[in-house]
């Protein structure tokens, strides 16, 4: 039964995907051996020793993308305590670093994300780069959670080298995450733009592109810049499979709608026109057309009419061509307002009076934190709005944001789904960053940056809940404005230390065996257990987990459905098990250490195995 022991760790992507190739090319597999050249020649791409191919390299490529696919050895550990709603919340909040947390999120959230926006560090200089250790990468997060933004000054060399390791391993590990119509939105600036275009073509696929959005977040000029005064940043926008996305359209601004009118009184209301004449030539919808007037038109040099003449004469007696006021024009198509039932195509251009400013996001914050600026350029909230809508967000789409920071996004999303009554779910990432001591948040109280993205999230759904006139009591009762908290840590489970001893060390090697009897670590709760059990067998955080007594021992109900159950509970019986199994799951997962002997534990596999069970261990 050793493939159904919890081994604690995120799933193994390495051969998830090697898996998905010998499903689909067995032949190119030799006593377990991928044969690279044969996969190669089998997709029409022959090998002609071609060195100098177009690739995008820098030093250290090659181990971060290594980094991204080593199987981390951490947990989620939940706070209640911290969270708000935790009993009936969708929504996550996660402390940790991203690229740990990307990978424990890989099994429960495989295909699952409709939209992810990031804001990372632009690499200005001054802002944190995230330093990854390869060999531990828990120890590291240790480390970077006791200090200060560092710096990454263009004079230390490799500047675009250790920005690109960092964002590189955390974009591949997130596309596995996107669903098949989904999308990213990434904000950036002049100083990685480049290089950023080129590892999502990469990452992405360059084929799923799909704009280049410059926000204008300056509002003003700054005359004291040495050249140019920076009015803008970038959003880069990609499709998971650019085949299966749809933009989500506008709605019509007033200026818009200002612009249909009813100069003729036509009972359909509203109108405005359109050019009856296209470019692509058809010689059957090349004829001249006589105006009430008399005058005789035909179309454009080069061009001709977008419909025949048959089909002409039918829009002239519906009256739905415009001649002007005076029957003479140029013959144009009447759109009628009440008959165009899509918005407005989104533009590349997102301007401040339609999305805000980067001081409109200070001032929101402000307002929230009684006229306290704890961050330094924060996103508004209508710009991640904007990109909400663009995505196609449908009413219980899953939004995530690994680069939190004052949570920006996660307030977009409550407040959309006050507005239009969704049930969108967020799942926020923030490494817990010491605030520098001189800073205006430490001096608050604010220990960290997550202190305050969670703080802002908890203010921001109450503020919509007031001031929200428009909902009614019971749209305010089923507004999702609840988080729960997980925080990114070691295993619960104990790992063996397979140091070497000598001969003389063999009281250290019965100490370590002695380790191992209880495996679950002894400061660990039931929860803590419970939540990682979910984690790594692909069960989301928000599913709900319900305390039940069987025959005196408590054990856990996964799901409304009881789509697993959990007992680690002592001294199983069989009678125990045969009660357990009377709730139908789908899997039961038992400690180890909750049978006194191999028999108890082989018994209850057999009793399980008649109910149609899956029993596995930790």
């Amino acid at each position: 039964m050793n493939e159904n022991i919890l081994d604690g760790l995120s799933m193994n992507l390495e051969q998830a995907n090697m898996d998905k190739l010998k499903s689909i090319f067995p032949e190119c597999f030799a006593e377990g051996k991928l044969d690279i050249d044969k996969l190669l020649s089998l997709c029409g791409e022959y090998i002609d020793n071609d060195f100098e191919k177009y690739k995008f390299e820098w030093k250290g490529k090659a181990e971060c993308l290594r980094l991204a696919q080593k199987r981390s050895t951490g947990t989620l550990r939940p706070c209640p305590e911290e969270s708000v709603n935790w009993d009936t919340t969708k929504n996550l909040y996660i402390e940790g670093d991203n690229l740990e947390v990307l990978k424990l999120l890989q099994t429960a959230y495989y295909r699952k994300v409709k939209m992810i926006y990031i804001d990372p560090p632009y690499n200005t200089g001054n802002d944190f780069v995230y330093e990854d250790d390869f060999a531990d990468p828990l120890v590291r997060y240790k480390e970077v959670t006791q200090q200060t933004t560092k710096s990454n000054p263009e004079t230390m060399g490799r500047f675009h080298t250790k920005w690109l390791n960092m964002m590189y391993p955390r974009l591949r590990l997130a596309a596995n995450l996107l669903r098949d119509d989904g999308v990213i939105f990434i904000s950036i600036d002049d100083n990685e733009v480049t290089n950023l275009r080129k590892i999502c073509d990469e990452v992405f696929g360059e084929e799923n592109f799909v704009a280049q959005l410059i926000w204008e977040r300056a509002f003003s000029p700054k005359n004291d810049a040495k050249y140019v005064s920076n009015s803008h940043d970038y959003v880069l926008m990609y499709a998971r499979n650019i085949s299966d996305f749809k933009i989500g359209q506008l709605d019509r601004s007033e200026e818009a709608e200002s612009r249909y009118k009813n100069p003729d009184n036509d009972p359909r209301g509203k109108w405005t026109s359109g050019d009856l004449s296209v470019k692509t030539y058809n010689a059957s919808s090349d004829y001249e057309i006589i105006t009430p007037s008399g005058r005789k038109v035909l179309p454009p040099h080069g061009a001709c009419w977008r419909v025949s003449k048959e089909r002409f004469n039918e829009l002239v007696d519906d009256n739905r061509i415009w001649f002007g006021e005076n029957g003479d024009n140029v013959p144009r198509l009447k759109r009628f307002l009440s008959e165009i039932k899509e918005g407005i195509v989104p533009t590349s251009i997102l301007f401040y009076k339609d999305v805000g400013h980067s001081q409109e996001g200070r001032q929101e914050l402000k307002k929230i934190f009684d006229d306290k600026g704890y961050f330094d350029g924060p996103k508004p909230v209508r710009l991640i709005r904007r990109l909400l809508t663009m995505a196609n967000t449908d009413d219980d789409s899953i939004i995530l944001d690994f680069f939190s920071g004052s949570a920006t996004t996660a307030h977009a999303v409550m407040q959309l789904n006050a507005e239009d009554g969704g049930n969108r779910q967020f799942i926020m990432v923030q490494l817990p960053e010491v605030c520098d001591e001189k800073s205006e948040a430490y001096k608050a109280g604010y220990q960290n940056i997550c202190e305050i993205g969670k703080e802002r999230i908890r203010r921001a759904g109450k503020k919509i809940l007031e001031e929200n006139n428009q909902m009614t009591l019971e749209d305010k009762e089923q507004l999702d404005i609840g988080f729960k908290v997980f925080k990114l840590d070691s295993s619960n489970l104990k790992t063996w230390d397979n140091t070497p001893v000598t001969a003389e060390q063999l009281d250290l090697l019965f100490e370590r065996m002695n380790n191992m009897i209880h495996r679950v670590k002894s400061d660990r709760s039931d929860l803590d257990m419970v939540c990682e059990i979910m984690l790594k067998l692909g069960v989301p955080l928000t599913y709900s987990i319900t305390a039940v007594e069987i025959n005196g021992k408590i054990a856990y109900s996964i799901g409304d459905d009881c789509l697993l159950l959990i007992c680690l509970a002592p001294d199983v019986q069989p009678e125990d098990i045969e009660q357990m199994a009377e709730y139908a799951p789908a899997k039961l997962i038992i400690s180890r250490e909750s049978f006194v002997d191999d028999t108890a534990m082989a018994n209850a596999h057999y009793i399980l195995k008649d109910h149609g069970v899956e029993l596995k261990l930790v």
